[in-house]
């Protein structure tokens, strides 16, 4: 039975069966009582009177003095408190992101102190990247049971049905089912979406007797990674075929980010984003379904077999709140990723990573950011100072840990670590088949997409297209090309591009016999945007 004959069958009897089942993926609410906000409250300051002349200097010196040994006191008591947390190791109270600064330990530069200039410390970069090289290994991670799994995310729960299920609506008819989403506050053009599943959502809910059920969703299918690897324009042609649908937008992160209640690490965290605001997401879908389903559309009963996708490229690896929320070591690695709950939720579901040459994605990484005064010697002294915390990582740490260390990954100036592709494939690996995971290389896409195309329709195994409906998802222009003011910036300085090989070396070996692909080791360095 696929998708959308399952999806079907929800609307007979089984409906009742849902009915009597317990509410899916509930959330709690609001945020942990590990990461209550630190409030300071000003005293309010009562009404002076003014100095009588003669007393005027006096009184000003006085004023001064205070303000000066106050100012004082307050920096040494914000000192003790701060080094009080940091010296304990208690979290719970401070609500920031680590700083290297803080947590020299797990970032120690080693033995190899550079002044980072191009020419000067080449040698001595090389010889960084030489003992990086010589600790890697790729040693398997222990999988977690699914019990420890709802134990630590209590609002996964293993009932779930998947892509698209019935469940009851018990709130208010008159009331907003959108109100309170927090996507909703993201944009004015997600709120337009929003204004439309509002007017359209009565309309939608399914009748049985004196209760009323509402259509759920979750993504057939997943783009996961990796950024600057051309997921964006995969993700506009895909949007053209008349089978697929996608949420509201792309980039949700919720499954990374915001169901933590992170919208940038750097900001702390913000309320937790519930999954039925995730959900909410792929309603404008559910509707359409919903609608071919019944033939409520057109008044036809013409079925089609859409598929739902969500386009992400921090899922594959961005596994940076872990250390947060997940009680244990935290200078060793995760015990819960991403790819756990999804697949706790998703056993079937299909994921599609598109990779490109990793020294090249880290250039186009670097470019894309808005970064002052951004130069080739630049991007190169960001590169040096990434090996030197990588490497002082890897003096007291295993290989996976240094990969999934927060404070690491926020210390290093440019993201070498999304580059690590093998690693994060071999994770994904141990809780989903191979064969629900399609590799693309973005430099086979930009020179046939055509083939790359055909292989993703075969992969979802979407039906056939007309040539015009085909010619018009692969010939367009491709999609987030490199801005022509970072364009003329030119290509990385050869010395650069000559130690990033050597870094990711090994790891694109190891990628290219895990996939039986040798293109995958990118030894023609073709340049892309």
């Amino acid at each position: 039975m696929n998708h959308t004959d399952h999806a079907g069958s929800l609307l007979g009897p089984a409906v009742e069966e849902y009915r009597r089942r317990p509410l899916l993926l509930q959330v709690e609410d609001g945020l942990p009582s590990l990461f209550a906000v630190l409030e300071a409250r000003q005293r309010q300051k009562g009404r002076s009177t003014s100095p009588q002349p003669h007393r005027r200097w006096t009184t000003l010196g006085c004023l001064r003095k205070a303000k000066l040994y106050s100012f004082v006191l307050g920096l040494a008591a914000c000192f003790l408190v701060m080094a009080s947390y940091i010296l304990t190791g208690d979290k719970k109270g401070l609500l920031l992101t680590p700083s290297p600064y803080h947590f020299t330990s797990l970032v120690d530069q080693g033995p190899f102190t550079l002044n980072l200039s191009v020419a000067k410390d080449y040698a001595s970069i090389k010889l960084v990247v030489k003992t990086i090289v010589s600790k890697v290994e790729f040693s398997s991670r222990q999988v977690p049971d699914l019990k420890d799994l709802i134990q630590s995310e209590p609002h996964f729960l293993p009932n779930v049905k998947n892509p698209c299920w019935y469940e009851e609506h018990l709130g208010n008819l008159s009331s907003d089912p959108y109100g309170s989403n927090l996507y909703a506050r993201y944009s004015r053009r997600f709120r337009t979406v929003f204004d439309y599943l509002r007017s359209a959502f009565r309309e939608h809910l399914h009748h049985l007797g004196e209760r009323h059920y509402r259509m759920r969703c979750l993504p057939y299918f997943y783009i996961i990674g990796q950024p600057k690897c051309g997921t964006t324009d995969l993700y506009d042609r895909l949007r053209l075929h008349p089978d697929v649908r996608f949420t509201t937008f792309k980039e949700p992160h919720w499954w990374t980010r915001k169901r933590f209640g992170i919208i940038r690490l750097s900001e702390g965290f913000h309320d937790r984003y519930p999954v039925e605001d995730y959900l909410d997401l792929f309603d404008l879908a559910a509707y359409q379904i919903q609608d071919h389903m019944l033939g409520n559309a057109s008044g036809s009963h013409e079925q089609r077999n859409i598929i739902i996708g969500e386009a992400s490229a921090s899922t594959m690896w961005d596994n940076n709140a872990w250390v947060y929320f997940y009680d244990n070591a935290t200078d060793r690695e995760p015990p819960f990723l991403v790819q756990d709950f999804i697949h706790a939720v998703q056993p079937n579901a299909k994921f599609i990573v598109m990779l490109r040459d990793p020294v090249e994605r880290l250039y186009s990484d670097y470019l894309y950011f808005g970064i002052a005064n951004k130069s080739t010697e630049d991007f190169h002294e960001r590169v040096s100072e990434s090996l030197q915390l990588f490497e002082g990582c890897l003096a007291e740490f295993p290989m996976r840990a240094c990969v999934y260390n927060t404070t690491l990954n926020n210390a290093m100036p440019v993201r070498l670590q999304v580059g690590l592709y093998i690693v994060y494939i071999l994770d994904w690996l141990t809780v989903f088949r191979k064969d629900q995971i399609l590799v693309l290389r973005l430099e086979d896409h930009a020179s046939n997409r055509k083939y790359t195309m055909h292989r993703v329709f075969d992969f979802l195994s979407l039906g056939g297209l007309t040539e015009q409906k085909e010619a018009e998802i692969t010939k367009s222009p491709a999609s987030n090309m490199r801005r022509p003011a970072d364009r003329s910036l030119g290509p990385m300085l050869p010395i650069t591009r000559e130690i990033l090989q050597e870094f990711y070396s090994p790891f694109n070996e190891k990628l290219a016999k895990v996939l039986r692909n040798d293109s995958f080791l990118w030894r023609s360095h073709t340049r892309w945007a």
